[in-house]
């Protein structure tokens, strides 16, 4: 799927609370670097994880899901880190308890035809294969060579 860099950076600038579907408490794990990385740049990130209820992510409890979120109201973009295949039910319990939700955005792999057009169908947008770190960071002049920001200037090559 092809989105415009102009569709990407207003979801980016719009969103304001990202609950993380597939949120791992390991810092190794892709889905933990992208939702601290996220918590950095101001987004409060709200971890969804059965296996992790109990832990604290970000300054954030761990949720068993969409609905185990006390106030889900605050919520505007679902990120998920789940296989493609569990995205539909994802999908239609965030449609289902999320009253303000604006975006659906699914990690790289992750894609699914129908489902995306069941959200669209209901006005959300909705973002496939694509991760909002890498996103961030390209749009907004933070990646560097090699997709690292490694903070260090040189003029060596």
């Amino acid at each position: 799927m092809t989105y415009s860099d102009r569709l990407l950076k207003n979801i980016l600038t719009q969103t304001k609370c990202i609950a993380c579907v597939g949120m791992s408490p390991n810092p190794i794990r892709p889905s933990h670097f992208v939702g601290r990385y996220l918590s950095l740049r101001g987004y409060r990130v709200i971890p969804v994880n059965p296996v992790a209820v109990g832990q604290r992510l970000f300054g954030e409890d761990v949720h068993s899901s969409l609905s185990a979120i006390p106030d889900r109201s605050s919520i505007d973009m679902v990120d998920i880190f789940r296989r493609s295949e569990e995205v539909p039910a994802i999908l239609e319990e965030a449609l289902e308890v999320l009253p303000n939700l604006k975006t659906i955005w699914m990690q790289i792999g992750v894609e699914h035809v129908d489902a995306a057009k069941m959200a669209e169908a209901r006005g959300v947008e909705v973002i496939q294969n694509r991760c909002p770190k890498i996103e961030y960071q390209r749009l907004f002049g933070e990646l560097r060579m090699g997709g690292f920001n490694t903070g260090v200037i040189s003029s060596k090559l």
